[in-house]
């Protein structure tokens, strides 16, 4: 079975020109690389690109001959759907809108979205259903512009759960909205719950478009390398292998090293060395 391998952005320094960013991942042997829209401004303004920076991006994938194909947008961490202040929510439709049409115009076929109702706001029965509601609206958005939207599991009790997710993927019903689970926040939720990790992941069966391959310990969330923690992660991609999930993006964050192009090296090594195990590489046409 093939798979594909993708480095999350925010692994390479913020300042490297995107030519950069596209040859060192190449280099390490990843397929493509997950462009993120978090809550900053800077990357908010990303949205707002005009046609001609979108068209030099494009021709800067076409020279290195490296895609870019998921984004993760958690910029709904600051601008959540289920925000008890109408302005707010009104921004996340847009947000989310902005987003899609990105994704559309740069050939991004997956993008993760936080599962928050809200972060920086106490939750409730209100902004739950909030949050569902301005979820069909986006969903909507999304199916017809055919780009999928799939939850990360998040650190949170709001979804920090396959099963939890699979709550509003059951309840809105569409191809376009399924499952980009998290499996380092999967770990701390199943020993925070005592609870079997492959019997949640399973509960995404047929669902699940993509996978984060992230480390973490009970506590801790980010700011990790591969072998640091505690995530299992050779029974996590057994499992996925079994449910036939063949995309995945390592999640790690550059954290001011000199040598981040050797720790980017190894973390891409580390994870298609497990991943070596139950599937066979290959390289796509």
């Amino acid at each position: 079975m093939k798979y594909q391998l993708g480095l999350y952005e925010k692994a390479l320094p913020i300042d490297l020109r995107w030519e950069e960013k596209f040859n060192i991942a190449k280099s390490a042997g990843y397929d493509f690389l997950e462009i993120s829209i978090d809550e900053t401004d800077q990357k908010l303004g990303r949205l707002d690109w005009s046609q001609e920076e979108i068209n030099s991006l494009i021709s800067v994938m076409e020279k290195t001959n490296f895609p870019i194909r998921s984004m993760c947008l958690s910029g709904h961490r600051k601008y959540p759907l289920g925000s008890l202040d109408e302005e707010t929510r009104a921004k996340s439709i847009i947000i989310a809108e902005k987003a899609i049409n990105l994704a559309e115009k740069l050939g991004v076929r997956i993008i993760q979205l936080a599962g928050y109702d809200v972060y920086y706001e106490n939750g409730n029965a209100e902004t739950k259903k909030l949050f569902e509601d301005n979820l069909k609206k986006i969903v909507e958005i999304a199916s017809a512009k055919g780009i999928l939207l799939g939850f990360e599991t998040m650190e949170t009790e709001f979804m920090d759960t396959v099963s939890k997710a699979m709550e509003y993927v059951d309840e809105i019903n569409s191809p376009y909205l399924g499952l980009y689970p998290d499996c380092g926040n999967l770990n701390n939720a199943a020993i925070k719950y005592n609870k079997d990790i492959l019997e949640d992941i399973d509960t995404g069966r047929g669902k699940i478009f993509a996978f984060h391959i992230k480390e973490t310990v009970p506590g801790k969330y980010r700011d990790m390398h591969f072998g640091d923690g505690n995530v299992d992660f050779e029974k996590i991609f057994k499992k996925l292998h079994e449910l036939k999930v063949n995309r995945f993006v390592t999640e790690f964050w550059y954290l001011g090293e000199d040598n981040y192009i050797e720790i980017i090296n190894e973390q891409c090594k580390f994870a298609k060395d497990i991943l070596g195990k139950y599937y066979n590489r290959r390289d796509y046409a």
